[in-house]
């Protein structure tokens, strides 16, 4: 998948744009804003990709940056779901869901195509749970 394809893809997802847009113009999205970022754009992105992205943060360098990705792949965690989200946005200032009023912001699994691999982990995880 050619970056700009991902990114396209990402831009779907009304919160991924937002923290597309806000790394562009330098923002620092804080560190629940970057996690959640790695946690979805993984499944669209390269990590040198990711980093690209993630690097525009002032507070967030390459070392950062990898070692977060690094995480969320070692743990192979999921992307969150919108309450994860809400509850995230919470503990930092930087907004990760600009209209969190409407329910259908911040679900990235409303409005991005992730491959049927992570449904079926997830699908096993709540079997076993």
């Amino acid at each position: 998948m050619t970056k700009t394809k991902g990114i396209e893809e990402l831009r779907q997802s009304e919160m991924m744009a937002h923290l597309l847009d806000s790394l562009e113009k330098g923002k620092d999205i804080g560190h629940y804003g970057r996690l959640v970022f790695v946690m979805v754009s993984r499944f669209f992105l390269s990590d040198d990709e990711i980093v690209a992205e993630l690097t525009k943060d002032k507070d967030c360098d390459e070392e950062k940056a990898r070692a977060m990705i690094m995480q969320v792949q070692d743990k192979d965690y999921n992307p969150p779901k919108r309450d994860r989200i809400l509850e995230w946005m919470n503990q930092q200032e930087f907004p990760i869901c600009e209209n969190s009023e409407n329910p259908d912001t911040c679900n990235v699994y409303r409005s991005l195509e992730f491959p049927p691999e992570l449904f079926e982990k997830i699908s096993s995880y709540y079997k076993h749970k």
